[in-house]
């Protein structure tokens, strides 16, 4: 029941490129966390791309911080 596939079904994968526009915007990991309420911890979670899942509103919320679009922090790849 339901969409969810396996991890080892997916034939992608999201790539967060959240450091390259924290570089861009001369930005700390420890300010983005901040100006986004989430820990450090869980900001290096997304920013590794180890995260399991990310909620929209978090998401809206890396982008406003940003000040950029979600395909600037995302990018998906084929495995």
């Amino acid at each position: 029941m339901g969409n969810d596939l396996n991890e080892e079904e997916l034939n992608g994968e999201l790539i967060f490129n959240i450091d390259v526009m924290l570089a861009k915007r001369k930005m700390s990991v420890t300010e983005l966390a901040n100006k986004v309420g989430i820990t450090i911890a869980n900001m290096s979670v997304l920013k590794t791309g180890k995260a399991k899942a990310l909620k929209i509103s978090t998401l809206i919320k890396i982008c406003d911080a940003l000040d950029c679009q979600p395909g600037d922090i995302l990018e998906f790849r084929r495995k």
